[in-house]
């Protein structure tokens, strides 16, 4: 199972990264927890300093941007 984090304070952007991981994999049948992180001090540890971010499996992929369906499906 994948673990998708969302880092993020809960904005509208992270709203919308969260919707569009969650969409991403779905549709790729991958089994995936998606657990939105909000506390900045464990944002931070992740060396995120924009926000909204994404991390797979504990690596960060993106900071400071919205991916689409597609984008986040390339990453899992």
């Amino acid at each position: 199972m994948k673990k998708i984090q969302i880092l993020g304070t809960g904005c509208a952007k992270c709203a919308k990264l969260t919707e569009n991981a969650e969409r991403a994999a779905e549709e790729l049948g991958v089994e995936a927890e998606v657990e939105k992180v909000t506390d900045i001090k464990k944002i931070m540890e992740f060396g995120v300093m924009m926000t909204p971010g994404i991390a797979i499996d504990g690596v960060v992929k993106t900071v400071g941007k919205v991916l689409s369906v597609e984008e986040i499906k390339k990453l899992l």
